[in-house]
């Protein structure tokens, strides 16, 4: 079956993060995104693509600094509440009765609910097509409760995976494959 190039994204599972920024007048702004990735291990760098009209740019150029939530399934029926297009300086963490605590290193709050936290100083921006790719360098990075054995635990954490619109994959669990012999 043939599709149209505009739904490629709906061929790929990701997961969902929750990316939290602070204004200038320290006002918390929260947003999901599925269109993100790891770069690079050295140095340790992070991406996601942003809208460029959004408040999170906003606060990003403002700043410097953001927060990458890794959000679990339980935060699923949130995203509805999280993506509204609220007036600036409103915050989407309160909306979406979510509790905020303070990161390590940069000043926009971690969300408590989310499974991990990858803590960002903007590296470097470039616009791509109709986005913005937001590439955060990494400064500090956890995760919570027995979750990780050496990666994330789907089992336990319940790691929320985005595939379209109202379409989300759960329920995954980790199978290891042996790497080929060389």
């Amino acid at each position: 079956m043939k599709l149209s190039t505009k739904d490629y994204p709906k061929l790929l599972v990701r997961p969902v993060i929750v990316v939290t920024t602070i204004s200038k007048n320290g006002v918390p702004n929260a947003a999901p995104f599925s269109f993100n990735s790891p770069i690079s291990f050295e140095p340790p760098l992070y991406g996601f693509s942003c809208n460029p009209a959004h408040d999170t740019w906003r606060n990003i150029q403002d700043t410097g600094e953001f927060v990458v939530n890794v959000a679990g399934e339980d935060m699923g029926d949130l995203m509805k509440i999280l993506e509204e297009k609220y007036p600036y300086e409103v915050s989407e963490i309160e909306k979406a009765g979510l509790n905020e605590e303070p990161s390590d290193v940069v000043k926009p709050p971690r969300i408590m609910e989310a499974i991990a936290w990858i803590e960002c100083t903007l590296d470097k921006a470039v616009e791509l097509g109709d986005h913005i790719w937001v590439a955060g360098k990494v400064v500090a990075a956890g995760v919570k409760g027995d979750s990780w054995e050496g990666v994330l635990e789907p089992e336990s954490s319940k790691p929320l995976c985005h595939i379209a619109g109202e379409f989300f994959a759960v329920d995954m669990v980790t199978k290891k494959f042996e790497r080929a012999k060389k």
